[in-house]
């Protein structure tokens, strides 16, 4: 008999009781406003920023009302407008190329390769068309940041990484989020922090962060941030910079702030499980598995695998079979979008020439959630499932 899988993609870990304690303790005594504090009394938003500064080793930090917020607010930071070309992902997810349109600009896509990160050979030769990178780590895959880096300083591209999918993650020992000028991240409940929806922003510039803190709706209480340069910056901008209120309240920031001090042994153990499904998926006729580089220390809470060259009937009869025993797999080769697995011709409203090399492995790409909730047990009876149906088709499309 076959093995059906009963376990929810979609269900997460309970917030720690200690985050709950503290929710309770901010509706108690009702000060949920980020700038509604008491006398001589830090808010929680302001700790909450503290403390992601301390963990990503940035010297300012913002907490947002979302990670598509954040990229929008260090967008509009750089003076991003409309008209204005932005580098970003082809293969990303759209609340990236949101960000840029909602400010006005145009999305100048970046292909993608087989590692299921940027082309950089691709963004060298894109590099003129555009003084900004919103640069997306789509599902943890960090491309060659050195690189990156080489290729933007050269060109005078101020580079904004998208960390949704890289909280705790890094590239050569620095954390995802630190090389470019900007770094932007969600503490979506998918993400690798739950506060339903929420995001934060982090840079070494005075000047970035005080327009991020005005834009964010400081109301000229900026006094009143702990992780914020120092005035003089805010003088510099305050009058030319506009209020988009979108900054955390502390309500949502209590609930984050002891998860970020479990982030180390959660990203351990979703590569327990990330390494688990792995193991079980190598060899599997017609699967690539994606090759991690030594140099990337990743956050394995989802997991990508290419189906190259097959047809985009045997494709769907892979996500029927593995559906129909319990395994949500999710494709990016759909001509409709389904869910969050949109891709750039979908995206109308930033229209873009065809890519072929790239829709080649958009075609190819299936996408699965790791949630914590997993056991080791049940990753590897995932495994087993995936390879199973993957290997029927396989054959069925051989014999077709």
């Amino acid at each position: 008999m076959s093995e059906i899988f009963k376990g929810s993609f979609t269900q997460q870990e309970p917030i720690p009781e200690e985050g709950i304690a503290a929710a309770l303790e901010v509706m108690r005594h009702g000060r949920l406003h980020r700038y509604n504090v008491a006398p001589d009394e830090t808010g929680e938003t302001a700790l909450l920023e503290q403390e992601f500064a301390d963990l990503t080793g940035a010297r300012y930090a913002l907490a947002v009302a979302s990670g598509g917020y954040a990229m929008a607010t260090a967008l509009r930071a750089l003076g991003v407008g409309p008209g204005d070309r932005v580098l970003s992902n082809a293969f990303t997810l759209a609340p990236v190329p949101g960000a840029i349109a909602s400010v006005g600009a145009k999305p100048v896509y970046v292909g993608v390769t087989e590692a299921l990160t940027l082309d950089l050979d691709d963004l060298e030769q894109k590099a003129g068309q555009a003084d900004v990178l919103l640069l997306s780590h789509m599902r943890g895959h960090i491309c060659d940041m050195d690189r990156v880096m080489e290729i933007s300083d050269a060109s005078g591209i101020a580079v904004i990484e998208d960390c949704a999918h890289t909280m705790g993650a890094a590239w050569r020992g620095v954390p995802s989020g630190r090389h470019g000028l900007i770094g932007c991240y969600s503490a979506q409940t998918y993400k690798h922090v739950n506060s339903g929806e929420g995001g934060f922003l982090i840079t070494d510039d005075a000047d970035v962060m005080a327009r991020a803190v005005i834009l964010s709706g400081s109301y000229m209480h900026y006094e009143r941030h702990k992780a914020a340069p120092g005035p003089e910056a805010f003088e510099r901008v305050k009058y030319d910079t506009p209020n988009v209120s979108g900054r955390m309240d502390n309500l949502r920031a209590a609930i984050l702030r002891p998860q970020l001090r479990m982030l180390p042994a959660r990203v351990t153990g979703w590569n327990a499980r990330y390494r688990t499904v792995e193991a079980g998926l190598r060899g599997t006729p017609g699967l690539t598995v994606i090759e991690r580089p030594e140099e990337e220390s990743i956050v394995g809470s989802s997991i990508q695998f290419l189906l190259l060259g097959w047809s985009e009937t045997h494709v769907a009869r892979v996500l029927e079979r593995c559906g129909a025993r319990g395994v949500e797999l999710k494709w990016f080769g759909a001509a409709e979008p389904v869910g969050f697995t949109s891709r750039y011709d979908s995206w109308h409203y930033a229209p873009a020439p065809p890519m072929p090399a790239t829709d080649r492995i958009l075609r190819a790409i299936i996408d699965m959630r790791l949630p914590l909730t997993f056991s080791l047990e049940d990753c590897a009876q995932i495994a087993r499932i995936i390879r199973a149906e993957v290997g029927a088709v396989w054959q069925e499309q051989a014999a077709d």
